[in-house]
């Protein structure tokens, strides 16, 4: 796991201290080793360390930087940037290939030789063999930059579910890239501008989506896809792998063989990820999913597994009774850590971290139950995407019921029973619900993709004509934010409704938001994730499983409960789902009431432009009186602002992996 970075400019060379700086960004994401090569006409200079050439423009055409977490092969010789024999192929890689070792053999068989035992080489080799079909090759998680001298041309890859990150930055001739943004912001030829449409999204779904980001002009290359770069032909991107749900690919076995092809695979794709040469362990919440993670990997094991949990005091919110429980199931080494108020002092270091406006506030406890872990082991399992392949979220069955409501008169559905319902919210236990609901049954249409994408989004667009100033409504207020989902929607060749909505959470939710959440808490700490629900054969199977045996009736994970019944507690798999979240709503009205209302209602927060104050006023004012529950839409307003103090207004601004 590490960060890669590079500069080609043939026009007026690359900077070597630019590619230096961006190298040093990333420091946190590879502590462990660092280096740099320089190209031009088939020249290389190689630096391990800074010092080795003077700094400035030195007619290189070519710069790659690479910070390196030692996971496989802890030796120098797989020291990167890493070249083939000729020295004509050059490559910066952040990622695992958990069948390195096969694909070694078999290019070993093919001619090519190897000086390590690391996974990176493999890549290499594999690239020289197939080109870009290399890609078809490789099961695991990776961002892959490859300089190719006879070719004259970059190659770039990410993974097939988007678990590692890539961002790029092309002009007038001249490309960059990184592993995360605030390496390309080292750069002097790119200003940052930033999206008025990036904020209009974010506020959407609480983040930026693919390609965009924040800035303008600086893009993330999209989960499975890769990226050619020639200096003549400029850049051409494509898509190498997709996940398909159609009832061409249905699986009709038995049900009792469903299950021992979900168990066995799985239990493949745990022992995958438990290549290392460093010390593992695994995030533990309670859940089915991740017990069934820390559960395999006990059985896997030969001693104890190290399991790391996070909690909170106030109980709705406490998962860790559920960990204790699978804990001593399967006897493993626990730790535990609580999260309180406090914690929103991180902010400006997550702002940092994650290097856009990030609304996801459950990034505050995954930090420190990684911050914690770190302390232990150097990689860890997490129980990520079990949702998303077997239909979790309680989202799915109100998309499968809704089929049958939309069936009622209109004048019913979207008149008297929204009254109703807010009749009923009166009663201040049920008040966020029966809003919620209300106001999402007035939102109704015939198009599915737009109805799910009102059960995610965080502000809608008429909440957003009250929150936005007059400018900023006329900059971005006919863009329907919503497009990127229904499009994304769009895609899939499914007619089941599930399988449609279960394709969408793959190719949105799930690397724009939990990945990144994943990725970014981790590598601040140094600390490498893996996720088994992920890999890819697994889940290409898995997509071929009937979605009636997902969601049947009312139970979500129906074939994997089934599956595992006797493998967990049964208190563990008959728990009703509870979800990661943060009692941010609670601590907006106690100890966080002050900060909010000092920070949002800033002369610094109003002057940017974006937002009315009486717009903010009432969002906070109706939440504080507990008129309605808005303390979503308050975090993602609270980030974005932190978001600015850290990247827009401050100089310099560098934080450390400790707090």
């Amino acid at each position: 796991m590490c960060g890669i970075c590079g500069e080609i400019d043939f026009n007026n060379g690359v900077r070597v201290e630019s590619v230096r700086q961006m190298t040093n960004v990333l420091a946190h994401r590879g502590p462990d080793d660092e280096g740099m090569v320089f190209i031009k006409d088939g020249h290389v200079v190689e630096i391990k360390k800074p010092f080795e050439i003077p700094l400035g423009r030195n007619g290189f055409e070519v710069g790659l930087g690479h910070r390196r977490l030692s996971i496989i092969d802890l030796s120098a010789a797989a020291h990167q940037p890493m070249c083939n024999e000729n020295g004509t192929i050059w490559i910066v890689y952040n990622g695992e290939i958990y069948n390195f070792q096969i694909l070694r053999k078999e290019l070993e068989q093919k001619g090519h030789s190897f000086k390590s035992n690391s996974d990176t080489e493999a890549i290499l080799h594999a690239y020289e063999e197939w080109g870009v079909e290399c890609l078809n090759y490789f099961r695991g998680m990776f961002a892959i930059a490859i300089w190719d001298s006879k070719l004259q041309r970059l190659f770039m890859a990410r993974d097939r579910l988007g678990k590692k990150p890539l961002v790029y930055f092309h002009q007038n001739g001249y490309f960059a890239f990184a592993s995360e943004i605030k390496a390309l912001l080292q750069l002097p030829t790119i200003e940052k501008r930033v999206s008025g449409y990036a904020i209009h999204d974010y506020l959407t779904y609480q983040y930026v989506p693919s390609p965009d980001t924040i800035f303008e002009g600086i893009k993330k290359l999209p989960p499975a896809h890769y990226l050619l770069y020639d200096h003549n032909k400029g850049i051409r991107i494509e898509r190498y792998w997709r996940l398909h749900f159609n009832e061409k690919n249905r699986n009709d076995s038995d049900l009792g063989e469903l299950q021992d092809r979900i168990r066995t695979g799985l239990e493949e794709s745990v022992k995958l990820r438990l290549i290392s040469d460093v010390p593992l362990g695994a995030f533990l919440s309670g859940g089915i999913d991740s017990s069934l993670i820390v559960g395999i990997m006990a059985m896997l094991s030969g001693k104890p597994v190290k399991t790391f949990s996070i909690g909170f005091e106030e109980k709705d919110f406490d998962e860790l009774d559920y960990a204790r429980i699978v804990s001593n199931h399967f006897s493993t080494e626990h730790h535990e850590f609580i999260v309180q108020p406090d914690a929103i002092e991180i902010l400006p270091k997550l702002a940092w971290y994650y290097n856009e406006p990030f609304a996801d506030s459950s990034a505050i406890p995954t930090y420190y139950v990684a911050r914690m872990t770190k302390d232990y082991v150097k990689v860890v399992l997490t129980g990520d995407a079990g949702d998303e392949n077997f239909a979790g979220y309680p989202r799915y069955l109100r998309s499968k019921w809704l089929i049958f409501f939309l069936k009622l008169p209109k004048v019913l559905r979207s008149n008297y029973f929204p009254l109703l319902l807010r009749m009923i919210a009166q009663f201040h236990w049920r008040e966020k619900t029966f809003n919620r609901m209300a106001a999402y049954v007035e939102s109704l249409s015939s198009n599915q993709a737009r109805n799910y994408a009102e059960q995610v989004k965080i502000i809608n667009a008429g909440e957003k004509e009250g929150l936005y100033s007059p400018e900023f409504m006329e900059a971005v207020g006919k863009m329907d934010s919503f497009d990127y989902l229904i499009n994304k929607f769009n895609e899939t060749e499914a007619d089941d409704l599930i399988e449609q909505l279960l394709y969408l959470d793959i190719n949105t939710y799930l690397p724009e938001d939990l990945l990144v959440k994943m990725d970014i808490a981790t590598m601040a700490n140094s600390l490498e994730a893996r996720v088994p629900f992920l890999d890819h054969q697994f889940m290409e199977f898995i997509a071929t499983v009937p979605p009636r045996l997902k969601l049947k009736g009312t139970i979500s994970k129906y074939i994997l409960k089934q599956a595992f019944s006797d493998f967990l507690p049964q208190s563990v798999i008959q728990r009703k789902k509870m979800g990661f979240g943060v009692p941010v709503a609670r601590w907006f009205r106690n100890e966080l009431k002050n900060y909010i209302f000092e920070i949002l209602l800033d002369s610094r927060t109003l002057n940017r432009g974006y937002f009315r104050r009486e717009g903010i006023e009432r969002l906070l004012n109706e939440h504080i009186a507990l008129t309605y529950d808005h303390s979503s839409k308050i975090w993602a307003l609270l980030f974005l602002e932190i978001w600015f103090r850290v990247f827009m207004d401050e100089k310099d601004v560098v934080f450390t992996s400790t707090v």
